[in-house]
C-alpha cells in the first residue's frame, strides 16, 4: 500500500473523532469526563486483548502505561472536561494546537528537521479552524481552556512517543496494550465516585459503545498504524479534519448555521492538510 492510500485511511480516524463532540454533549452530558474515559478505554482494550492474545513484557510494560496515559487517560479526560465547559468549536481550536507541538516534539525526540513550510501549513490550518469557531455565541471558560491546552500537549507527546516506542507487534496489539493501560490508570479515580455508575442510562451505553468501539478501538488502530508508517508531523496535521467534521455534523444533524466565514475556514483547512502532506512527510531515501 502506497503512502497516499495510507494517508487516506489514516484520515478516517480524525474524521470519526469529529463526531465525539456531538456524542459527548448529546449522549453523555450527565457523566463525568473520568467515567466516560474509563468506559471508552477499558471495554475496547480488553476486547482487543482477547483478539490478539498477547501482553507486553519487560520495558514495554511501563512504556505502555505512559503511552496509555498520554494518548487516552489524560487526553480523553481533559478532552471531555473541555467539551463540557466549552462550545465544541472552541474545544476544537485548542486541539488544533497539536500539530505545532508535534513538530517541535518530533525535533526533540526523533531528531526530525523543522521546515519553514511545514510551520506555514500548520499555521494555515490553525487559522482555518479559528474561522470555523469564531462565531458571536462562542464563549470561553478558563478551566475548559486550560484542560484543552493540556490535552493537546498530552496527545501530541503521545503521538510522537508512539513512533519512537513502537514495539515489534501489530498496530492492533499496540492499540490493545495502550487502551487497556490507559483505562486501568483511571480505575482508582472511578472508584472514588462509585455512585455515578448507578446513573448510567441506556442512552449513555449507546454513546459509550460508539466512542469505545468506533471512536476508540477502530480509529486508534488506524491512527497508530499511520504514525508507524508516516512521520508523526504529517499524521498530526490530519487532526484538522476533526473540527471540520464536527462543524459539518453540527450543520447536518443539529441544524446549526454554516456561515461564509466558516466555509472559508473549511477550504483553508483542506488546503493546509493537502499542502502539509508534501512539507511534513518524510523524504524517501534515494
Amino acid at each position: 500500500m502506497n503512502k497516499n492510500s495510507t494517508l487516506l485511511i489514516t484520515a478516517l480516524a480524525p474524521m470519526i473523532w469529529g463526531s465525539s463532540y456531538i456524542v459527548s454533549t448529546q449522549f453523555l452530558i450527565n457523566l463525568s469526563p473520568l467515567t466516560i474515559s474509563f468506559f471508552r478505554a477499558v471495554p475496547a482494550g480488553l476486547l482487543l486483548l482477547i483478539l490478539v492474545r498477547e501482553l507486553p513484557k519487560g520495558i514495554w510494560i511501563p512504556r505502555m502505561f505512559l503511552l496509555g496515559a498520554l494518548n487516552f487517560s489524560i487526553f480523553w479526560s481533559l478532552l471531555f472536561f473541555a467539551a463540557h465547559r466549552l462550545p465544541g468549536g472552541v474545544a476544537a481550536i485548542l486541539g488544533a494546537l497539536q500539530p505545532f507541538i508535534v513538530i517541535f516534539a518530533a525535533r526533540y525526540f526523533l531528531g526530525s528537521p523543522i521546515r519553514i513550510w511545514s510551520l506555514v501549513a500548520v499555521l494555515a490550518g490553525f487559522i482555518g479552524v479559528a474561522l470555523l469557531i469564531l462565531t458571536p455565541d462562542a464563549s470561553l471558560n478558563f478551566s475548559g481552556v486550560v484542560a484543552g491546552l493540556l490535552g493537546s500537549v498530552s496527545m501530541a507527546l503521545g503521538t510522537v512517543l508512539s513512533r519512537k516506542w513502537h514495539p515489534p507487534v501489530s498496530s492492533l496489539t499496540f492499540t490493545a496494550w495502550q487502551l487497556t493501560a490507559g483505562g486501568l490508570l483511571l480505575l482508582p479515580f472511578l472508584l472514588l465516585n462509585p455512585s455515578e455508575l448507578t446513573e448510567i442510562t441506556t442512552r449513555n451505553i449507546w454513546g459509550l459503545a460508539y466512542l469505545g468501539l468506533v471512536g476508540g478501538a477502530i480509529t486508534y488502530v488506524i491512527w497508530l498504524r499511520g504514525v508507524k508508517l508516516i512521520h508523526p508531523s504529517a499524521v498530526s496535521i490530519l487532526g484538522f479534519l476533526s473540527p471540520t467534521t464536527a462543524t459539518l455534523l453540527g450543520w447536518l444533524l443539529l441544524e446549526e448555521v454554516l456561515s461564509g466565514i466558516q466555509i472559508t475556514g473549511i477550504l483553508i483547512i483542506l488546503s493546509s492538510v493537502f499542502w502539509g502532506q508534501y512539507t511534513l512527510r518524510e523524504k524517501s531515501p534515494a
